[in-house]
């Protein structure tokens, strides 16, 4: 893989359990023969070849030119949260499920590090909720999905109050509270019936999951807009969770403020038009609903032209 000396270490971040062997393969014989270091984390040792150095975490982001991302949406958003200090470009392989933020599937891996090494891509740059508290414990402090306060046991509520900004609006109680960015605006969020955020949009969402009272619906902010959320003496013990993960706990009385950082994260886009057709369609099989013509928009020119075939067939042999 010849690159531009920006390129010349490319970091690996693999899903934890999840089949990559042929991908980190693929990456490691496109890097033999030219002037490329592939690196790995500490803890994926046993799952690279010897070829592949190995380093901790905090070394990892300091040196990596580039990652190439091994899994679904959970490995990118790690990947991302890795480079936060210093963001690098970070090619989502998809080995997932949906995969909105991942843009290839791992047969197309050869083709995509041909263009990352002719500097045929482009950069889709991301923000990410940065996070602190006034007391009680946060582990993980920066989010690119979202930063949801939910309850530690099944009875109880979370209740929260509110501010923008140091002034308060009002409170939540509810099972959750779902701080979002618009890349995170089509998970937790969407599923508590929050709205859909435009990618180039700069704003976030709050969005009460099951609330009984309070603030029942979700409200979108600014990107320059400090959210704050305080613990309420009547509120359950809460957890925090960032992205998905253990974030840390809350108790009355503590505070947890979040800000947008823009441009936290880049994303490597090879086709920005394709990635966003393709998103359609998974967001459409969520729940957003599309008529068959638009549908057919969605289908590569290539497929479309052999489905019109194939109905074109089907209706002379069986024209009943």
């Amino acid at each position: 893989m010849s690159v531009e000396p920006k390129l010349g270490t490319v970091g690996l971040v693999l899903h934890p359990s999840k089949p990559v062997a042929a991908s980190v393969e693929t990456i490691v014989a496109a890097a033999r023969d030219n002037p490329v270091r592939v690196l790995a984390r500490e803890h994926d040792r046993g799952r690279v070849p010897e070829s592949v150095g190995t380093v901790d975490d905090e070394t990892f982001a300091e040196v990596v030119d580039g990652i190439v991302a091994l899994g679904g949406d959970g490995t990118m958003l790690g990947a991302m949260r890795l480079t936060v200090a210093r963001p690098v470009p970070i090619l989502g392989v998809n080995h997932g499920n949906l995969g909105f933020l991942t843009e290839i599937s791992p047969p197309e891996l050869p083709d995509a590090l041909a263009r990352l090494a002719a500097g045929d891509f482009t950069i889709e740059r991301h923000a990410g909720l940065e996070a602190e508290t006034d007391g009680g414990e946060l582990v993980t402090a920066f989010g690119f999905n979202d930063v949801v306060l939910s309850r530690a046991a099944r009875t109880g509520a979370v209740s929260v109050d509110l501010s923008v900004n140091d002034v308060r609006y009002g409170y939540y109680r509810a099972d959750a509270v779902v701080v979002a960015t618009p890349t995170g605006s089509t998970a937790y969020n969407y599923a508590a019936g929050g709205p859909v955020l435009s990618p180039s949009s700069d704003a976030v969402v709050v969005t009460p999951v099951a609330p009984m009272a309070g603030i029942s619906r979700a409200v979108v902010l600014g990107a320059g807009d400090r959210v704050t959320l305080t613990v309420a003496p009547d509120s359950a013990p809460i957890l925090v969770d960032v992205d998905g993960t253990a974030g840390g706990t809350l108790q009355p009385g503590h505070r947890l403020t979040t800000v947008l950082r823009r441009d936290a994260a880049q994303v490597v886009r090879l086709s920005a038009a394709e990635h966003a057709s393709r998103s359609r369609v998974k967001l459409s099989l969520l729940d957003l609903p599309l008529r068959p013509d638009q549908l057919v928009e969605l289908i590569p020119p290539e497929l479309r032209q052999k489905a019109h075939e194939a109905i074109a067939r089907r209706e002379i042999t069986d024209p009943g």
